[in-house]
């Protein structure tokens, strides 16, 4: 293959047998959407086993894919009208209520309905605030992950809400289901994350890894679940669904981590980043804010109290 192409090659384990092969690698390439990975698999791009196969094959453990990924480089990002849930604005500060299944930065497979190509239409001052599609977005939220998330509207308020979250003086607080009820009830997960050297999408608890702690409490149990407050303590990529899984109870919805065949919540992993606490970057004034859980994650939480 040539250098136009990213390779990637990981083997199947046992909690994807049986699974789609297209919808496999989307779940394990966060970058790849279903439609763009079905498209590579027809133009020969993905092999199994160093055959071609189709998008409906049902995969088997220890099938070894490789997927050929072109380097293209990828068309300049776009303003778009998309509506956005805007928690509070100033001069120097957007503070944003993300959905669930918006992507946060463009990336191969995802160029539009990005929370960029929105910020941009909503403020195109941010367009070079943070470098290149970054749209003065300071810190980031997975796909399937909702709530507060921050942007600075110029680049010196992105340079102090970088210095506030290196320093870890900003206040994460995260609510999330999980499988199971945690014991102890409280704790703190203090366990190097780094990734997974099967899974090039996926991260992992590895010696080599970073440091990364994870303080949590159980706030209410149900018969099969428990609804947690999380708070990282640092920022590691995915480190609240690594954590938890590690711990032995994964985010209900999770996918990737956690459970693949889900009964309670098909559409989206329950986390949801809650509250953010942080001094503002100009004024230096404290600042909190709250995103309410969306329907869908308040709807399940009313079906498990009545025992559904």
């Amino acid at each position: 293959m040539s250098d136009d192409f990213h390779t990637l090659d990981f083997t199947i384990e046992e909690k994807d047998v049986g699974e789609r092969l297209d919808r496999v690698i989307a779940q394990a390439v966060s970058d790849l959407s279903r439609s763009v990975v079905q498209r590579l698999i027809k133009k020969a791009q993905v092999t199994v086993n160093g055959r071609l196969s189709k998008p409906s094959y049902r995969v088997e453990r220890g099938d070894r894919l490789v997927i050929h990924v072109p380097k293209d480089k990828p068309p300049e990002t776009l303003p778009e009208s998309i509506a956005l849930d805007v928690i509070y604005e100033d001069d120097d500060l957007l503070v944003v209520n993300k959905p669930a299944g918006m992507v946060v930065h463009p990336a191969y497979g995802h160029r539009s309905g990005t929370l960029v190509n929105a910020i941009l239409a909503h403020c195109p001052q941010t367009e070079n605030v943070g470098g290149a599609d970054r749209a003065g977005i300071v810190h980031r939220l997975d796909k399937d992950t909702s709530g507060v998330i921050l942007v600075a509207k110029s680049q010196e308020a992105h340079t102090a809400l970088q210095h506030q979250f290196k320093k870890r003086q900003v206040d994460k607080t995260y609510l999330a289901l999980v499988e199971g009820h945690p014991e102890p009830r409280q704790g703190i997960i203090d366990a190097p994350i780094g990734r997974n050297k099967r899974h090039r999408k996926q991260m992992a608890i590895v010696r080599s890894g970073r440091q990364a702690q994870t303080a949590y409490r159980v706030v209410k149990l149900y018969e099969n679940n428990s609804l947690v407050e999380v708070k990282p303590k640092t920022g590691r990529t995915h480190q609240i669904r690594v954590h938890m899984a590690w711990l032995g109870y994964p985010v209900v919805g999770d996918r990737v981590y956690g459970y693949r065949k889900q009964l309670v919540l098909k559409s989206r992993h329950f986390l949801h980043a809650h509250e953010l606490k942080l001094t503002h970057p100009v004024s230096e004034a404290p600042l909190s804010f709250t995103a309410p859980l969306p329907k869908e994650l308040d709807d399940l939480l009313r079906r498990l109290r009545r025992g559904r």
